[in-house]
């Protein structure tokens, strides 16, 4: 029997724990392999970024948080995963050799009515440093199996993979969206980023690193699961996006320097909201990744506006199994 089950984690609890080294190599490491952004990458070209200088993907910083949480206690609990994050704020840059570690409440829980193996836990988190400043937080809900439950009858889940459910019927595709500055931007605009195709090797290696729960690290441990089979982690599937939106971005740039024309700089993003894991993402999936532009607005700081996109992810059913809220930093004309 795990030592956390869905009834350890009481509402009103709070807890530190973790020790986690965010060196200057795992960085870079991270970033050219999912964030290739200059200010994740290289001294000079930070310094002179929103952030002055290098620092980590807040996707590292994310999947960071989640190894953290596995270290200290869901590598012996009843953790079932988490359907999304509600909300995440990267609240300060994270710096070569700082040591994060994590603080979590727990907001509420409640028994499942409709699976009565298992709660949800409400839980609001915050990742600080060495010098105990917040650096991210995130408010979520955690799937946790509940203390001695026998069930009578498996979950329907362990019994076999989830059979393709029929095509959903995709979103109309919008106009494609040029690069350009903030004022170029036009809401309702989006982009296919192109499609990833997840191997079994990928998604093991990720989880060793981030996120090492059996359904994540081998066909056997995810027979064992509700997920029927080997699934990528979450943060898997978004930093996947992230390097999609990135290679686009790329190659859109690459388009208005050949033209002659300005380059617009991108800058960080604030956080996320909303972000869902619709259906799993198993091992042999190619999810074809999107954006459209919901809004923009102007922001106090001189010279650049922010733009919220949702960002979609959809396997080759038709299924759409991962999307969020996004937020980012864009120049605007004369600014930065």
């Amino acid at each position: 029997m795990p030592a956390f089950c869905f009834e350890d984690l009481k509402p009103g609890a709070v807890e530190e724990y973790g020790a986690y080294e965010m060196t200057r190599e795992a960085i870079i490491r991270f970033a050219r392999q999912f964030d290739p952004q200059p200010f994740h990458l290289d001294d000079e070209a930070a310094k002179k970024s929103m952030l002055g200088g290098l620092s980590a993907s807040g996707w590292h910083t994310a999947s960071a948080a989640m190894r953290i949480a596995f270290d200290a206690y869901i590598h012996n609990s009843s953790s079932m995963g988490a359907p999304g994050v509600e909300e995440l704020k990267w609240m300060k840059p994270v710096r070569p050799g700082d040591v994060l570690r994590a603080r979590r409440r727990i907001l509420g829980a409640r028994a499942s009515s409709s699976r009565p193996e298992m709660g949800l836990v409400h839980i609001g988190n915050e990742i600080l440093n060495q010098a105990d400043d917040v650096v991210m937080t995130q408010e979520f809900f955690a799937m946790m199996g509940r203390r001695g439950y026998d069930g009578g009858e498996e979950p329907t889940a362990r019994k076999a993979a989830p059979a393709p459910l029929k095509a959903a019927t995709p979103d109309p595709a919008p106009q494609p969206q040029q690069l350009g500055f903030y004022e170029d931007l036009v809401v309702g605009r989006g982009l296919d980023l192109g499609t990833h195709h997840f191997t079994a090797e990928e998604i093991v290696a990720f989880a060793k690193d981030f996120d090492p729960q059996p359904f994540h690290l081998s066909e056997e441990g995810a027979a064992k699961s509700h997920f029927g089979r080997l699934a990528a982690s979450g943060w898997h599937t978004g930093s996947v996006w992230m390097r999609k939106f990135l290679d686009t971005r790329a190659r859109q740039q690459q388009a208005v320097l050949d033209a002659g024309g300005p380059l617009p700089q991108g800058g960080p993003s604030p956080g996320f909201r909303n972000l869902k894991w619709n259906k799993p993402v198993y091992a042999g999936d190619d999810i074809s990744y999107r954006t459209v532009l919901a809004d923009k607005r102007p922001t106090s700081k001189p010279g650049w506006g922010l733009i919220f996109s949702h960002n979609t992810g959809t396997n080759q059913h038709g299924e759409r199994v991962f999307e969020f809220l996004g937020s980012a930093f864009v120049q605007m004309r004369g600014g930065a």
